[in-house]
């Protein structure tokens, strides 16, 4: 008894346990192995930095962006990187291209611009529950490519938890609520659910019911009431789900729209400017094969969900009215388009384009017009940020834009965006958790780190890059269910593409997949803030997100392998390896086509 007693006091201490005995337990390592190899002293210490920051990433014992600042202190007394050279990561462009973006997302989300595309597009989409389900993932797949999944999730799910709630209004009480009749309780978190038990009694308590019903039509009203609880349980499942899994799928269709993204952008860079190459990759490029494999597994998951919850069967639209008379009600209480809303959309729409034109591609962009380097997506996008701070969230009253029958006297007005709202809703944690990923791919390239791990992959040549890449993808989104997938991508980017320079492919063909498999956390409620929101709501059980989330990983696993070997691999031309690539391997190179194909280019 007393033995038990102690571990249990030992696991309610189990965190700080992990924060000590880390780095005690790795300590072997850099005295041992250093003393016996002396040479590579400082890829032994990147390792041992490495081995503590991944510990505590995947444990969190620790805020997350906390640990990313351990290069700050662990590179330079290791030896590994001066302490100028690994600070210079925190606020890379990179950064700076997402902290712009973030920005504008504040303001969107501040002027509430994402709730009335919401509701507008849900005002368009039909009131049936298959059309219902598209029209809640219309809008939260657009705006996670721009705003957080998280943001966009919280905004969605009271909506959706409005129109469930409508939905289980008896046909009468929903005429009457559609005519103005009976109050609606819509965005607030519905009550406890009504037992099958209880709807029962209810049908059978009517006073339309005729006292002479024998026993055996008591029985069927008690039967399909039942029934119809099991399929409003199964209606709810589907909404839900339907929100979180369209947030996800939407982040990975551009640069901006989820972490890992921006991560892939930075390692890149990295890995290529090494050599003195650049990889083409920038907001329009990752759009040309983002969006088309977003758009695909965002189709493919509405169709899923529809299989798994609703199956074949024609669904009762007995409530259309009500639910339509609940959106219109809130979209109203938006108001008409203020002065702030339109500012905000036009600032949006300018940077979008901005990043849309710099550098296409296939025809020259803005960028053209100025010394090759010199401009990259940070720089438009910090100028909109910019702009939203000076801009006036009301028409000036002054001078020619006045309106005559306006007799108050001007006065300067507040900005689209002001420094409080931003401090308060901007997430810095992961602008820091951006650059500790980045200080730690640079030290392991600068000590040698990474060209050792690259060596121990090279077992994986000849092995058929397309099967490697579904495998790859396999394990990532394993991996991403139980860590974060800003933390999964820190770790396993830098890896991949010493992996592919080991073994002679391009090493966009490895990490473009890989990135996209980091947020496919659809299995778990705690795997993803969007997730978590859903489950909050108690409409959904573990078991349940685990079935629909099985379904959803192998089909987003096959879209990014097809996407990666059709048009990836055409646009970005990954089955041509760069030259600093073949250089440390054999004079014989084999491509991916090669590879598949059993010919080999010279």
């Amino acid at each position: 008894m007393g033995c038990r007693d102690g571990l249990r006091q030992l696991w309610a201490f189990k965190g700080t346990l992990v924060i000590i005995l880390t780095p005690i337990l790795a300590l072997p390592l850099p005295i041992i192995v250093g003393a016996v190899d002396p040479v590579h002293v400082r890829e032994i210490n990147c390792a041992y930095a490495l081995i503590i920051m991944a510990v505590y990433w995947v444990t969190e014992v620790i805020p997350l962006s906390v640990t990313a600042l351990l290069p700050v202190v662990l590179m330079p007394l290791l030896g590994v990187e001066s302490v100028k050279d690994i600070c210079l990561n925190y606020l890379k462009d990179t950064n700076m291209l997402f902290v712009g973006g973030l920005i504008v997302a504040v303001s969107v989300e501040h002027w509430n611009l994402h709730k009335r595309i919401a509701l507008r597009v849900l005002l368009t989409v039909g009131a049936s529950p298959r059309w219902l389900m598209l029209g809640f993932m219309l809008p939260t797949w657009f705006l996670s490519m721009w705003i957080s999944n998280t943001a966009t999730t919280a905004m969605m799910i009271p909506i959706v938890q409005a129109v469930l709630d409508q939905l289980r209004v008896e046909p009468q009480e929903d005429q009457d609520a559609a005519n103005g009749g009976v109050p609606n309780v819509a965005f607030a978190k519905s009550t406890d659910a009504l037992e099958p038990e209880a709807v029962a009694i209810k049908l059978e308590s009517r006073d339309n019911l005729d006292d002479s019903v024998d026993a055996e039509d008591e029985l069927r009203v008690r039967i399909t009431g039942t029934q119809d609880e099991k399929e409003y349980k199964k209606m709810c499942k589907a909404m839900s789900l339907c929100v979180c899994y369209s947030a996800t799928v939407g982040g990975i269709a551009t640069l901006t729209g989820t972490g890992p993204n921006v991560i892939m952008k930075g390692q890149v860079d990295i890995l290529y400017e090494a050599h003195n190459d650049t990889s083409g990759v920038n907001f329009s490029t990752w759009m040309v094969f983002g969006l088309p494999t977003s758009a695909l597994a965002f189709i493919l998951a509405w169709l899923w969900l529809q299989v798994l919850f609703f199956g074949c069967r024609r669904m009762d639209n007995s409530n259309k009215a009500g639910v339509k008379a609940v959106i219109r009600h809130e979209y109203e209480r938006l108001g008409h388009f203020s002065f702030a809303e339109i500012a905000v959309l036009v600032h949006f729409v300018i940077l979008a384009l901005l990043w849309l034109t710099r550098e296409p591609e296939f025809i020259p962009g803005w960028g053209a017009l100025f010394k090759k380097g010199f401009t990259g997506d940070a720089v438009p996008s910090i100028a909109i940020a910019i702009s939203l701070f000076m801009f006036p969230s009301e028409r000036p009253k002054f001078f020619c834009c006045k309106r005559k029958d306006d007799k108050s006297q001007p006065k300067p007005v507040p900005p689209l965006l002001d420094w409080y709202t931003v401090t308060h809703k901007f997430p810095w944690n992961v602008v820091l958790l951006l650059g500790g990923g980045f200080a730690l791919a640079d030290a392991a390239k600068v000590s040698g780190l990474s060209s050792w791990i690259g060596e121990a992959f090279v077992s994986f040549k000849g092995f058929p890059p397309a099967a490697l890449v579904f495998i790859l993808c396999a394990i990532v989104a394993a991996t991403t269910e139980l860590t974060s997938n800003v933390t999964t991508a820190s770790l396993l980017i830098p890896i991949l593409g010493e992996l592919a320079v080991t073994i002679g492919v391009n090493p966009l063909y490895l990490i473009f997949p890989a990135t996209l498999a980091t947020s496919f956390a659809f299995m778990i409620p705690v795997a993803t803030p969007p997730n978590a929101i859903v489950f909050a709501y108690g409409h959904l059980k573990v078991t349940d997100m685990m079935m629909a989330g099985i379904g959803m990983n192998v089909i987003c696993l096959g879209v990014v392998t097809l996407a990666t070997n059709t048009w990836g691999l055409a646009f970005f031309k990954l089955d041509q390896v760069p030259p600093w690539v073949l250089a440390p391997n054999t004079t014989v190179a084999t491509t991916l086509i090669s590879n598949s194909s059993n010919c080999t280019c010279y």
